[in-house]
């Protein structure tokens, strides 16, 4: 039986609300509503990996993308994962998440809603306290679900959990715990995750369609490929024409254009540590860009156009990927 739960989140800079409205129900993933502008455009900022108490360069980096923020009037945030490290959250009353996240996010244009998914490494914590609602009576921008929509109109944004998607995670995780509650037995979870977003994406009527993950299907990155998404989710998502696909998990900045879809792959896992040297650039046919170092990205959105931007820590542009419908041009 299918209910709704309906809450609000104020914006404390002004008089501004978010009406966010939430429906489960069964074979249906979670669907939080967020208007445009009044002109009926979409900005958002995408940062990843980033959780290390203003260590590496994060608080650099919170400080230019409260700039870019600003500049863009930005409707709301998204965290690709690895929000808290190593080892995630480990309760709800971890002053990591004071500590990483309230307190080093202080710019003004940034106290709008955050949209979270998980990364490995906060699967290493306490997840349940990660996803638990209470942080938001912490901080309010937080929202954190394992999978779930964002609709605003000319876009729908499609949060998916890819933890639990990657085989060593269960086969070798050498020295380190995860907390697999929610997720076990893994074959259902994730058989049941995948006709999730299959359903939803063949049921959106938006004009821009963007999935969100923490771990990569194509880069060029430390970690490559993952093969367990390329074999599983890729083929929904070219099937029902996702326009982008986003993650972090590889610590850089990167573009790549499928040779088989329309699909662009960006990766914006440069919210911290970043690994130097550490890539292939010559890996992929597709590859557009690559920066082995910190970052974040933009998203700016009409009915008919996009411009994705990669910023490093002096908030200077480093990309641009310029999308229309049928046509895209990077520069």
């Amino acid at each position: 039986m299918e209910f709704h739960l309906r809450f609000l989140l104020t914006n404390f800079i002004g008089v501004h609300a978010f009406f966010f409205f939430i429906s489960l129900a069964t074979a249906e993933l979670p669907r939080l509503q967020h208007p445009t502008k009044v002109d009926g455009s979409l900005s958002f900022l995408v940062v990843g990996d980033w959780g290390r108490k203003g260590a590496y360069n994060q608080t650099q980096i919170a400080r230019q993308m409260g700039k870019i923020g600003e500049k863009l009037k930005i409707n709301f945030v998204v965290s690709t994962g690895d929000n808290f490290y190593d080892d995630g959250l480990k309760s709800i009353n971890d002053p990591a998440f004071l500590n990483s996240f309230t307190k080093i996010y202080k710019a003004k244009s940034l106290q709008k809603p955050w949209y979270n998914v998980l990364g490995n490494h906060d699967y290493r914590g306490n997840v349940e306290a990660q996803l638990s609602p209470n942080f938001r009576s912490v901080d309010s921008r937080w929202l954190c679900m394992r999978s779930f929509v964002v609709n605003s109109e000319i876009a729908e944004l499609f949060f998916v959990d890819t933890t639990p998607f990657v085989d060593k995670y269960f086969l070798r995780p050498k020295d380190h715990k995860y907390d697999w509650r929610g997720v076990l037995p893994r074959q259902h979870y994730l058989s049941n995750l995948l006709k999730d977003v299959d359903l939803a994406l063949r049921n959106s009527a938006a004009k821009w369609k963007i999935v969100i993950g923490h771990h990569g299907i194509r880069s060029a990155g430390h970690h490559g490929d993952t093969k367990e998404l390329v074999k599983q989710l890729l083929p929904i998502l070219e099937a029902n024409e996702v326009d982008l696909y986003i993650n972090g998990h590889d610590h850089c900045l990167q573009h790549i254009s499928s040779i088989t879809s329309r699909i662009q792959f960006l990766t914006s896992g440069g919210g911290s540590k970043a690994w130097k040297g550490d890539f292939s650039a010559n890996s992929h046919k597709g590859m557009r860009f690559y920066y082995d170092g910190q970052g974040f990205i933009s998203v700016q959105l009409t009915p008919n156009d996009a411009i994705v931007a990669f910023y490093n820590i002096y908030g200077k542009v480093m990309h641009t990927l310029n999308l229309s419908k049928g046509l895209y041009s990077a520069v």
